[in-house]
């Protein structure tokens, strides 16, 4: 039986190895890039980076959007200002809650293309 996820014969294309491997990251961007799909990999935060690239908003806001308590949104967005994913500003005694940058827009917006198409 003929398994389609793997080659039938052991070969190895040297040149191809050896292109790949110079282009190749090393082990701490790898991780860190492993941490931001990860951070992607649970629904709750891709509905917070979702609200947040609508629009800033505070705790509160969030809460009211995705129907969760404020201490499991404040947890998130720990989880999202670890990873930079995240920013916010005080304004008196409130915090607003932004994207940290137009990467993440960019990135959550192709994830979500590839999915609905």
């Amino acid at each position: 039986m003929v398994e389609l996820d793997k080659c039938e014969i052991n070969c190895i294309h040297e040149e191809a190895v050896k292109a790949v491997r110079q282009a190749l990251f090393d082990e701490d961007v790898a991780a860190s890039l492993a941490e931001l799909f990860k951070a992607l990999g649970d629904p709750t935060r891709v509905k917070i980076l979702f609200s947040l690239m609508t629009r800033e908003l505070c705790v509160c806001d969030l809460t009211a959007v995705i129907g969760i308590s404020e201490s499991a949104v404040s947890h998130q967005l720990k989880i999202l200002r670890t990873l930079r994913l995240v920013k916010f500003r005080r304004e008196g005694k409130v915090l607003y809650y932004s994207l940290d940058d137009d990467h993440i827009e960019k990135l959550f917006a192709q994830g979500l293309e590839h999915v609905t198409e």
